[in-house]
């Protein structure tokens, strides 16, 4: 039983330490790619820059336009989670903790729409955004993926305003709480780590969009961090100006390693919370 154990220990660990050196490994070789000049990269893509080149960071936040991509993304991004999340939490509270007709029904509906390719509604979406004059503005994207209910978020919150007490409503209610004062000051500040979970997946999801900014921004100066690295590595086919991409990119990842590392304890307390007791 013991060297089972220990074979399982070790393998479990190789596994991880495997993983690590995956996601690890891509970060460290862009980022120094990044510091390089152009005939060194071409010369040996593997040997470490003779002289740190802070100039292609420059580069690609001015004449590639990451700079001006990274301002656009922060509005998009702030804009569509903070109206999203307000809806969300709404959702998830009404269909957690409160008793009406159709609720059933409405949950099958929701359950349904995972069976649903998203493909499917990309035509009607963008006509109905075309007649209302919503196409190239980042405020209509943010209408749009502010009202687009995703099933996951909803289920995740859900399952964990679900495993409160009902005794706070009803002690609330004794104290002449109204329905919005039991959601506002109960529910929302215990459903807390539920909510940043919720709030961390979405900025996730919304900064790394690419299929809705590509098909409704036509204007340049409006796309967001995801469409204008993919402009930039349109350009590589004639400048191929590789270490001045690689600048990008890791410009790029900085929102979301700071994310990471700030938040990582409450996204596995949160999901855990909302998995094993929802």
């Amino acid at each position: 039983m013991t060297e089972k154990r220990t074979f399982a220990d070790l393998l479990w660990r190789a596994v991880l330490y495997g993983w690590a050196l995956c996601i690890l490994f891509p970060l460290v070789w862009v980022i120094y790619e990044s510091l390089k000049t152009n005939p060194e990269f071409f010369q040996n893509i593997w040997a470490l820059p003779s002289q740190i080149q802070w100039q292609n960071y420059s580069n690609a936040w001015n004449e590639y336009g990451f700079g001006r991509a990274l301002l656009n993304t922060l509005y998009y991004v702030g804009g569509s989670l903070i109206v999203s999340l307000f809806f969300t939490t709404i959702n998830a509270y009404a269909l957690t903790r409160m008793q009406f007709k159709g609720r059933n029904l409405i949950w099958s509906l929701i359950m349904l729409s995972l069976f649903l390719p998203g493909v499917n509604a990309l035509v009607p979406q963008y006509v109905v955004m075309r007649e209302l004059g919503l196409t190239n503005s980042l405020t209509g994207l943010i209408i749009l993926s502010s009202l687009g209910e995703s099933v996951f978020y909803l289920m995740l919150l859900g399952g964990f305003m679900k495993s409160l007490p009902k005794d706070l409503e009803e002690s609330a209610t004794m104290d002449g709480a109204s329905l919005f004062q039991i959601f506002w000051r109960v529910i929302v500040p215990l459903s807390t780590p539920g909510i940043v979970t919720v709030a961390i997946f979405k900025f996730m999801g919304y900064y790394n969009n690419f299929m809705g900014p590509f098909i409704y921004l036509s204007d340049p100066d409006k796309y967001p961090i995801a469409v204008q690295m993919y402009q930039a590595n349109k350009l590589m086919e004639f400048s191929a100006d590789w270490v001045t991409l690689f600048a990008g990119v890791t410009i790029a990842m900085i929102p979301s390693i700071i994310i990471f590392v700030l938040f990582q304890r409450l996204i596995m307390e949160g999901a855990t919370m909302g998995a094993v007791k929802g």
